[in-house]
């Protein structure tokens, strides 16, 4: 069954009134092209970057399954011993690449390894897919089409001898595809190279021919069982590795392959980086960054994540879901144009219109900040426009300098959270990220637990954390952490010329492996409890009191520089909020949409002739939406003729009467024959079934309004 819950009408009215916004400061503001220009050169440079890291993450998935090509190659190519007892036992040197469930990733991957096999190893790579291969009829074909047009490519047109026929007037089978290569590699060895060739000398001599299956786990069996035996007893004329591409497990080889074929196979198995692994180094590279001025505010990078970890661990959807936002934010915010880098940044400040000064003075931030000024000054704010534009000039930088230094204060920290036991702030800087973009996170009980736990760091852990905080401040371009880098180095200093007694240090370390040891949260709060009460019984060693006065400056460090983002002046210009928006555009309500289609076509359609009041019908609507509003009107069961009657009755309104008794006849058989597709139509929607109660009625499926 379907059910429906009625959203809130407030809501729904206050998501149309936002839609309806959006629309129109897009086509009315005056910088749109340039708005438009901003974000397509901000896109191009993410995009950019995006690709650089994918490639850089891929690269040694990548040389691994090279160099496995080159050893099963060479073996073939020399004719060596183990080439020979591999002939004998016609086993095929196979790769099964585990990918990982983010099977939208896998496309990616496959190009970037096409790519790298035909411009180094060999020219003849053909990629397959399941849906294409439903049979090893299939299977050849597709094959045999995918390198024969690579041959095409890489050969002269003009030569005769090569095979250059037609696909489907070759005869698919591996006699031809052996008697094929063994034509054009003659060719190549007998003086005349290809045009590719000349150009590129990187291929080897007797190329080997790769086949890439995509998904393998959608492959029938069969096909597989065919192929791998078929091409086992000619892999002595055709060097033929075989890579497989793995969603689940390197187990499903056995499940889909029975002995005696997996045993044809010389398997070696290559994994590639984890997804979340992937989507973190994305996000560390693109969002904890300064270099782009676009940034996610916390509810809207939540989704993104949340998407991405209950739904399909997929790094392009991620991507292009932070694509969508990027295009979303400069479309709907009129001050999106002064979201660049600060070489621009003048230029574009003083170029406002006083409409746009207008809109910098709505915004709620800097609501507060007028607010906060003296009396004078808020006057110059709120009627002078060329002040407002040099304090609008300020404040931007100072928004890019508060981004500088939050991003190596948050490494700083997360250096500090990610080696406590129980990780109560989280183990990825991403989950640190939200936590400091949600609120305060000096505030949290989290981060309260956080400082309890570093205050029984070793020396050892302590040294190290300082010595990545002085590495992470010096790299940084934030302007103002020389005095910080420096009170760092002289913490280092201090523990280095601390002598203390052996006992002090083995104190410290059982804490900590005690600490260790027991990981759930009652002994957790029991250790720290007994610790607490301890020191106060003690007095405090001078490793203690240096280990207490690190934390403490970090503390410090944290409250001053890892401020939300949404306390900052102006940061609605390059930080997008609207995680409501976003959330409609990703997930999908397709029977809400489906719906308002069918009873509200002028909603997608744009036709006034369609448009009509409250629950009436109009006759100009296509017919599935007839039949649909009125099947609305019905129970549990429908007459198919007084159905019919109904829909008849709505096309014919506004129509004169007919008088020609014949003509009448054909225009009823028309309209009954509008009516049986629009009806099976609506079946095939789902909102109807055939009744087996009553063979002229048919039942109702769907309830309620959306």
């Amino acid at each position: 069954g379907c059910f429906v819950f009625k959203p809130n009408a407030k809501k729904r009215r206050l998501s149309e009134k936002t839609a309806h916004d959006f629309r129109s400061t897009s086509h009315d503001s005056e910088d749109t092209e340039l708005r438009f220009l901003t974000c397509q050169s901000l896109w191009n440079q993410i995009k950019f970057e995006t690709e650089q890291i994918q490639e850089d993450l891929n690269k040694q998935l990548l040389d691994n399954l090279v160099s496995f090509l080159s050893r099963s190659h060479s073996d073939f190519q020399e004719k060596t011993t183990k080439w020979t007892c591999r002939m004998k036992f016609r086993e095929i040197p196979t790769a099964a690449v585990v990918l990982g469930v983010n099977v939208t990733d896998h496309d990616l991957t496959f190009r970037g390894l096409s790519d790298v096999l035909q411009d180094n190893i060999t020219p003849y790579v053909a990629l397959l897919e399941a849906k294409d291969c439903p049979g090893i009829k299939n299977l050849m074909q597709k094959l045999m089409g995918q390198l024969m047009n690579c041959d095409i490519e890489v050969d002269s047109l003009e030569d005769e001898d090569c095979v250059q026929v037609p696909q489907n007037r070759i005869r698919c089978s591996m006699l031809s595809l052996i008697s094929w290569y063994e034509s054009v590699t003659k060719k190549t060895d007998s003086g005349t190279p290809s045009k590719k060739r000349n150009s590129s000398s990187r291929h080897w001599q007797s190329p080997p021919v790769v086949v890439i299956f995509k998904d393998m786990e959608s492959f029938t069996t069969k096909v597989l069982q065919d192929f791998i035996v078929i091409s086992s007893q000619h892999i002595h004329e055709l060097p033929l590795v075989l890579i497989f591409g793995i969603a689940t497990s390197p187990m499903i080889i056995h499940r889909l392959l029975p002995h005696s074929v997996s045993s044809l196979l010389c398997i070696e198995l290559f994994q590639s980086l984890s997804c979340k692994e992937h989507l973190s180094t994305i996000i560390d590279k693109l969002l904890l960054t300064s270099r782009f001025p676009f940034k996610l505010g916390e509810k809207v990078l939540q989704v993104l994540i949340n998407i991405f970890l209950y739904h399909d661990f997929s790094v392009q959807n991620f991507i292009k879901g932070f694509q969508l936002c990027i295009v979303e934010h400069f479309y709907s915010q009129p001050l999106s144009v002064l979201c660049c880098h600060l070489v621009d940044l003048k230029k574009r400040v003083y170029s406002l219109s006083h409409a746009q000064c207008e809109n910098i003075r709505r915004l709620p931030s800097f609501r507060r900040y007028v607010e906060k000024q003296e009396s004078g000054k808020q006057i110059e704010l709120l009627t002078n426009d060329s002040f407002l534009k040099k304090e609008t000039e300020m404040l931007l930088e100072d928004l890019h300098v508060y981004h500088e230094n939050y991003v190596s204060i948050l490494r700083c920290l997360h250096v500090f959270t990610s080696s406590l036991p129980k990780y109560p702030l989280g183990k990825q800087i991403r989950e640190l990220h939200c936590a400091c973009l949600e609120n305060q996170v000096w505030e949290t009980e989290e981060y309260e637990s956080s400082l309890q736990l570093a205050r029984m760091l070793n020396k050892t852990d302590l040294v190290s954390m300082l010595q990545q905080c002085v590495e992470i401040l010096t790299s940084s371009s934030g302007k103002e952490f020389d005095k910080t880098v420096e009170k760092l180095k002289e913490f280092l200093t201090q523990f280095q010329n601390l002598e203390e007694a052996s006992q002090e240090r083995d104190v410290s370390v059982s804490s900590q492996k005690e600490l260790q040891k027991k990981t759930d949260l009652y002994h957790l709060q029991k250790t720290l409890l007994e610790l607490k009460e301890s020191r106060r019984s003690k007095k405090l060693t001078k490793f203690e009191m240096l280990r207490f006065e690190v934390v403490d400056y970090i503390d410090r460090l944290v409250r001053k520089y890892l401020v939300p983002a949404d306390h900052r002046t102006l940061h609605e210009i390059v930080y997008f909020n609207a995680a409501t928006v976003l959330r409609g555009h990703l997930n999908a309500a397709p029977r809400t949409a489906l719906h308002t289609a069918l009873n509200n076509p002028h909603r997608y359609l744009k036709n006034q002739a369609l448009k009509c009041d409250g629950g009436s019908i109009s006759n100009k609507a296509p017919d599935i939406c007839i039949v649909y509003k009125l099947h609305l009107e019905c129970g549990r069961l429908i007459n198919l003729v007084d159905w019919l009657e109904a829909f008849s009755t709505v096309v014919m309104a506004g129509e004169e009467p007919n008088a020609d008794t014949a003509s009448s006849d054909q225009v009823d058989d028309i309209i009954h024959a509008r009516f049986i597709r629009a009806v099976s139509e609506l079946e095939l929607l789902g909102f109807i079934k055939p009744s087996k109660q009553k063979t002229d009625h048919v039942a109702r499926l769907t309830w309620g309004g959306c």
